[in-house]
């Protein structure tokens, strides 16, 4: 293994004096950095979308999204997957993630647990991970091997396999057994290794579009609109009448008992306000949909002439 090679290794020219320097200057440097990383990621945006495409035809036929990673990349995958179910309304279990050492490794380290691949298999066969699923393997050096183990039995199942790392090399371990590979580098970090800086901010960006495409695609969103999300707290009930209210141009009188009948289903209730359907018949419309409401909205009209 030769660690010095990997481009998560190299030393940055421009911080070689970050300890000497003031403070605003130690943050100028640090700033300029953080600047590369979203033009880098745009360089890479056909890559991204193939594998959204990917992966959302797989989420639409019931599979699951599972991230896998350590350290930072795993933090980040687990960071994804918490907001899927309150944002897009979608059941926890559809969008899972792997760390490897486990969950206790979110709040404290356990820098051994990547170094071993078979760690990687157990856990992804601990969740009954299918051919119907994807796999995500996050790695920002591109070898890690509890990664590598997870996306080697993902492979052999017959599974998307995804992989978002900060190497750009297709023959690195981790991109290379994914179907879409995923490589992005945005420099030498400001601290040599610290892969939580450029490197995370790198795979936070990406795991941001790949989620949030895969959800609009699926219809979880209607417009730039969250109408999936959970209604848990007053300020998300308010939110969702305030959307209700913006697509369909009905009013509180109409929307609030509405909500109340579809068991605060805000789809359903934008569906029957549009459209002027029953209940029950906008329901089996809605499922037919898959929940999409648009292409539930174009079923209709269809069919209205």
């Amino acid at each position: 293994m030769n660690i010095k090679a990997l481009p998560t290794e190299q030393r940055n020219p421009d911080t070689v004096t970050i300890d000497e320097a003031s403070t605003i200057e130690m943050l100028r440097m640090i700033n300029n950095e953080d600047k590369k990383v979203a033009a880098c990621v745009e360089r890479h945006l056909d890559k991204i979308a193939a594998a959204i495409d990917a992966a959302a035809e797989k989420f639409a036929a019931g599979g699951r999204i599972v991230y896998c990673g350590a350290g930072t990349s795993g933090r980040m995958g687990f960071m994804d997957s918490a907001e899927c179910p309150p944002t897009y309304g979608v059941a926890k279990d559809r969008v899972v993630s792997l760390m490897a050492g486990g969950v206790s490794t979110l709040s404290q380290a356990k820098e051994d647990a990547e170094d071993h691949p078979e760690l990687g298999v157990e856990d992804v066969k601990s969740i009954g991970f299918t051919k119907d699923d994807v796999l995500v393997g996050l790695a920002a050096s591109g070898r890690t091997p509890y990664v590598v183990g997870a996306l080697e039995y993902a492979r052999q199942l017959g599974a998307v396999t995804i992989s978002v790392t900060c190497n750009e090399s297709l023959e690195c371990p981790v991109n290379a057994l994914a179907d879409y590979p995923i490589g992005i580098y945005a420099g030498p970090e400001a601290i040599m290794g610290s892969t939580r800086m450029k490197a995370g901010t790198v795979q936070k960006m990406v795991l941001n579009m790949l989620s949030t495409g895969v959800m609009v695609k699926t219809g979880k969103v209607y417009s730039n609109l969250m109408v999936n999300m959970c209604l848990n707290n007053q300020k998300l009930v308010q939110r969702a009448k305030d959307m209700v209210a913006e697509i369909t141009g009905a009013g509180s009188e109409e929307i609030d008992p509405l909500l109340e009948e579809t068991g605060r289903n805000v789809p359903l209730t934008i569906f029957m306000l549009l459209t002027g359907c029953p209940a029950g018949e906008a329901r089996e419309r809605m499922d037919r949909a898959h929940g999409h409401i648009k292409n539930a909205l174009a079923a209709f009209r269809r069919e209205k002439g």
